[in-house]
């Protein structure tokens, strides 16, 4: 009973946090204050649900919860009756009000919130992920490659800067959305991404993020229904998805894309994903998102794992790279050519990635699986042996250790 409650707990909090702090910097405009509340709430979930029971709509509990310990810290920190009128009006606000864009979403306010221009691009990332994925500063930092302290400083930063340029917590009129879509779409991929590849934990899913961040496109190219790069993004995300439940086995370990069982993954998804591409190319303003749109496409629309037509994959990551020079671009460029063209031909391009993507496991990974196909297993072992020690989840351990005992 008491695991059942504590995982009741835990999926309460990594799917609701970012609505329950969205909501609470809505009501407040104090982001500390929004976290720390949401923060108490939840330690009240974990003294009174054991007793009480989980409620019927967790969400509902935990911000009500929330927005009363808000309420009482505005009412002890009171000065003057106009502090008291706000903790009043707080405490008594039903439901979020349509601001000039139409829309009424809190996450999605917030991601345009964190997405201002005046912030820096690294405090708009870690910002979200903080509030909206739920991952916590260790986590953030890990995925920066910095300090558990440098991260915190520089959150402490952003949320200042939000509260001293009195960046209004909204999504901006029409005219002003162009400045900020390139950082929004940023956002919401790495949301999707946070769900489809955990950055830490045991489980590689947390198919709640990936959801979200699909329901919050969608929003968005309802808000913006002739931007091409929108569409791409949408595309992106419902292709990835369709694949979703074939990625790990009943044990939780990774399943290569070669092994997954084509014949679970979701034809719905994959058909509007493909009719969404469809319909952003024919807009003829290529973009980064549709690219990758196009790659997802090539592997969903694939009957099986040797119809997939690598070489067009590899062209798409030579395209891609032109909007997105990066040396992971290279090294999913570089299993595409391994695939096309061999093994040895992949594994020249890999090489000459070494050193370009400190603590990033995917390269050791690729480049063990690529010597493993060259039957160089000794080479294959050393770098099988690096992956793992950069991996973060315990499903990509259980993988890469399945290969290194086939090997060993």
């Amino acid at each position: 009973m008491t695991t059942d409650l504590d995982a009741a707990i835990t999926r309460a909090f990594r799917e609701e946090s970012g609505q329950v702090i969205a909501t609470l910097i809505r009501v407040t405009g104090d982001w500390d204050l929004a976290e720390e509340c949401a923060q108490e709430a939840f330690a009240l979930a974990l003294r009174t649900w054991p007793r009480d029971g989980v409620p019927a709509k967790p969400g509902a509990w935990l911000t009500t919860a929330a927005r009363h310990r808000a309420t009482d810290r505005i009412r002890r920190e009171a000065v003057g009756a106009e502090k008291l009128r706000e903790a009043a009006e707080l405490n008594a606000t039903p439901e979020p009000e349509r601001d000039e864009s139409g829309v009424h979403d809190d996450r999605l306010r917030l991601i345009f919130t964190c997405c201002h221009p005046a912030l820096p691009m690294e405090g708009q990332v870690a910002l979200a992920l903080r509030t909206l994925a739920g991952l916590t500063t260790a986590e953030i930092a890990r995925a920066f490659l910095v300090s558990e302290a440098t991260m915190s400083q520089r959150l402490v930063r952003v949320k200042r800067k939000i509260r001293t340029a009195g960046i209004p917590y909204r999504v901006p009129p029409a005219e002003l959305l162009p400045e900020r879509t390139a950082a929004v779409l940023g956002m919401l991929y790495l949301l999707f991404n946070e769900g489809y590849s955990a950055s830490a934990g045991t489980d590689l899913l947390r198919p709640d993020l990936s959801a979200e961040a699909i329901r919050l496109a969608r929003l968005l190219a309802g808000l913006m229904p002739g931007e091409p790069e929108v569409l791409g993004l949408l595309a992106l995300l419902l292709l990835h998805d369709a694949r979703r439940a074939t990625r790990v086995d009943d044990d939780g370990t990774l399943v290569s894309l070669e092994d997954q069982d084509r014949g679970r993954w979701n034809s719905t998804e994959i058909a509007e994903g493909t009719e969404l591409l469809e319909t952003a190319l024919r807009r003829g303003v290529p973009g980064q998102y549709q690219i990758q749109a196009a790659i997802a496409a090539c592997h969903a629309t694939a009957a099986r794992a040797s119809d997939t037509d690598w070489a067009q994959i590899a062209g798409l990551y030579r395209e891609l790279a032109r909007f997105v020079p990066s040396p992971v671009v290279e090294l999913n460029r570089a299993v595409a050519v391994a695939m096309a063209e061999g093994p040895e031909a992949g594994l020249e391009l890999v090489e000459k990635l070494t050193g370009s993507l400190p603590g990033y496991h995917l390269l050791p990974a690729t480049r063990a699986d690529l010597l493993r196909r060259l039957d160089r297993f000794g080479e294959a072992a050393v770098a099988y042996r690096e992956a793992l020690a950069l991996a973060v989840t315990d499903a990509e351990r259980a993988y890469l250790s399945g290969k290194l005992a086939e090997i060993s």
